[in-house]
This record gives structure tokens, C-alpha cells and sequence, in this order.
């Protein structure tokens, strides 16, 4: 199903609740135009939403020229209504892609949370963030600042450390500093999404910011 059609639109709507698709691949295509390349765009897949759509959603990005990201669902919706057993594994869009495509894996993955594949030779490649099944806690380097000041070590972090607070009261950037390494110091070894006794941070992917 190409990006454009109508089917594409319907879906869009039922999943974002918004009419709003042409603005998206518009904006996909103004930012390559700037220069702002490679343009990554994210997808997740659900399970009886749209996890047939792996192959067809990269051969959109693959055409467009855009550099697309494939994440596992992760427990960060509002609702705190996830259930692993309706996620889309890595393997799974693996599997799917490799009916249409060869995919070959890129070494050095270091600290990014992308598992990166060259299709069909490349040059271009796909990436597959598997933050549930295969997590890379050991190797993340990750920090994340909220639009309301808040310092979190980790997308799944349950506490926040203030940095608004000391930043309006004249803290010096030392202090802030100071106060951004003592938040680092308490990051867990992971996330623990795996572990029976995980629970899902208070705020919503939407409310952290991507």
C-alpha cells in the first residue's frame, strides 16, 4: 500500500485520529529538500492494526529516499493498557521484509538504539529498534530533557530530576551541571521491561517527548 493512496489516508486517520497524512508527507518532503538528510522517519507496527504493512511502508521510504525506523511497541501509552502478546517483534519485521528484500546487517552499532541493515546491498538502508526483545541498556547513552525542564536518565524512568526549578531561580550553568551529573549517577543498569516486577512510568510517550 504506497503512502498516497487512499487506503493509506484511511489508515492514517484511524490511527492518529487526524486527517491530516498529506501534511505529513509534506513536511517529509520540505525537510529533505532543506538538506535535512538522512530524513528518519519512525514507524510502529501493531498487531491486527497494521503489521501488515512492513514491506510496503519501507519501499515508501526507500523510494522517497527517507531512511525509515521500525520500533517495538513499547509500555509508554496513556492508557497503561500495553500487552506484549500484541506487539510486533524485531524478528517478526524481519521476517516480513525479507519475503520482498535482502537485508544485510551493518557492523558498529556502538551506543545508537538501531539495529541498521543495508536492502539489497544498499546503499540505503533500514533500521529496527527492539527495545523490548533485544534491549541495548548495556550500551545506551541516552539522556532526555522534557519541554517542562525535566532531566530523565531513561525513557522508562519512573523519577525526573528538576532542572527548570534552579534554571529560573539564576542557577550557574556549573550548578546545573552539577545537578544533571548527580541525576546520571542514579541511572539503572535497564529499563527492566523484561523483569515481573516492571512498572510503567507515570507519563505517556507523549508527555516525555520523542
Amino acid at each position: 500500500m504506497s503512502a498516497s493512496t487512499p487506503c493509506a489516508a484511511t489508515r492514517f486517520k484511524a490511527l492518529t485520529r487526524r486527517d491530516r497524512l498529506d501534511d505529513v508527507l509534506r513536511g517529509l518532503s520540505a525537510a529533505a529538500a532543506a538538506g535535512l538528510t538522512p530524513v528518519k522517519v519512525n514507524a510502529v507496527l501493531m498487531r491486527g492494526v497494521n503489521d501488515d504493512e512492513a514491506a510496503d511502508l519501507l519501499e515508501f521510504a526507500l523510494a522517497a529516499g527517507y531512511e525509515l525506523r521500525f520500533i517495538e511497541q513499547m509500555p509508554l501509552d496513556p492508557q497503561h493498557g500495553w500487552d506484549r502478546s500484541t506487539m510486533v517483534t524485531a524478528d517478526e519485521i524481519r521476517a516480513d521484509i525479507l519475503r520482498r528484500h535482502t537485508l544485510t546487517a551493518e557492523p558498529g552499532r556502538g551506543s545508537a538504539p538501531a539495529e541498521t541493515f543495508l536492502v539489497d546491498g544498499g546503499p540505503q538502508r533500514v533500521g529496527i529498534i527492539a527495545s523490548v526483545t533485544a534491549p541495548f541498556c548495556a550500551n545506551c547513552d541516552r539522556v532526555r530533557l522534557t519541554a517542562d525542564g525535566q532531566v530523565r536518565d531513561c525513557l522508562f524512568a519512573r523519577t525526573e530530576s528538576d532542572l527548570r526549578t534552579p534554571l529560573r531561580a539564576g542557577a550557574t550553568d556549573d550548578e546545573v551541571a552539577a545537578r544533571w551529573l548527580i541525576a546520571m549517577r542514579g541511572k539503572r543498569a535497564g529499563h527492566g521491561i523484561n523483569d515481573p516486577s516492571f512498572l510503567q512510568p507515570p507519563r505517556p510517550m507523549s508527555a516525555i517527548g520523542g
